[in-house]
């Protein structure tokens, strides 16, 4: 096991985030090196948002308390789960990652937090083989884990930089990522997150085709959900337009918001589309059975008045992209007041 250390400090891995090789210490640095290491065996002494290496995740911890781990190597996509909101109560779906009474069995490919798209240049990074039935409509691909960009951890945020190789069944690998997810100390009753990826096209152009199955995701917990499977849901959704439940579903908003039950208790995750994001305000893929997505490269799918396809983006060789977004995860209703707040101080 390993633990980051704080901002100031950080560590710069390459493969599978392992340390970078550096020069042999003077004593003086030695010193402040065993210095750190003593800090890093408890290291709630300096830091309320700590990152820590382990076998095929790397965890992140807040105030003592665990939040969410990244996952790579055991599925098609990189992804975070749990997600534990305040409390410590799970605020995503445990499938496909565990079993859990009552909970259903769709859509394995949605798992918990994650970043896909359903087309880039004909290939689907979105499913899994084990999503489809029958023959995907496209070859599906593999979003690898690529190694630690920073790992740090720090008294008023910690933050993890991931890359990722988005490689297609025919072994090229058209489009690199990163992934920068920055969870802040806070109020008890809140978790809050920022989450930035980097998209790089390589020696060619990539296509974003124009489809509905994009593209920042999160999969809720089962009962804070609109619809349940054989009844009525008792969760809500909400975006900043004023759209509510289904109507929200493929239009464009500044942030989206979903509510409902967890326990005795009523919990929100609100996700935000940076101002700076291409076609901000984005569309969304908000769904009454517990998936929000903000995508992008979806128009002809999701608006009956738009042109088929118009929704494609083309990334050219060499160049890059950048999507952000912030989360909240928090305790009580949704407003539109409170939101609309949030997402002004943010932006």
């Amino acid at each position: 096991m390993r633990v980051f250390p704080p901002p100031g400090n950080s560590i710069l891995g390459r493969e599978k985030g392992h340390f970078a090789k550096r020069r042999r210490p003077t004593r003086h640095a030695r010193v402040k090196l065993t210095a750190l290491a003593l800090l890093a065996a408890s290291p709630l002494v300096w830091a309320d948002v700590t990152v820590t290496e382990k076998p095929g995740t790397i965890a992140i911890v807040v105030d003592g308390q665990p939040f969410t781990e990244y996952h790579f190597g055991d599925a098609a996509h990189v992804y975070y789960y749990p997600v534990l909101g305040p409390g410590g109560v799970k605020m995503t779906r445990d499938y496909p990652m565990a079993k859990t009474e009552g909970e259903e069995t769709d859509h394995p490919h949605h798992r918990s937090l994650w970043f896909s798209h359903g087309e880039v240049n004909g290939v689907d990074f979105w499913g899994e083989a084990a999503s489809y039935k029958g023959t995907p409509k496209h070859p599906v691909g593999k979003i690898e884990h690529d190694g630690v960009v920073k790992a740090t951890s720090g008294k008023d945020f910690g933050t993890l930089e991931t890359r990722q190789k988005w490689n297609a069944p025919d072994g090229t690998t058209p489009l690199r990522s990163t992934q920068l997810l920055r969870v802040y100390s806070g109020p008890a009753s809140e978790r809050l997150v920022d989450f930035k990826v980097t998209l790089t096209a390589g020696e060619k152009d990539v296509l974003f085709g124009d489809t509905k199955e994009g593209t920042a995701g999160i999969r809720i917990a089962e009962s804070m959900r609109l619809k349940q499977p054989k009844a009525p849901g008792k969760g809500t959704i909400l975006n900043s337009e004023g759209d509510a439940n289904e109507k929200a579903w493929g239009k464009r908003a500044k942030w989206v918001a979903m509510t409902g039950p967890i326990g005795e208790k009523t919990y929100t995750i609100t996700m935000m589309d940076h101002p700076s994001n291409l076609r901000h305000p984005t569309r969304w893929h908000a769904r009454d059975y517990g998936l929000f997505a903000a995508n992008p490269f979806c128009e002809g799918e999701m608006d009956k008045t738009a042109a088929k396809g118009s929704g494609a983006y083309t990334l050219k060789a060499g160049q890059s992209l950048t999507l952000e977004y912030r989360i909240l995860f928090s305790e009580g209703d949704a407003t539109a007041a409170k939101a609309s707040e949030r997402f002004a101080a943010w932006k």
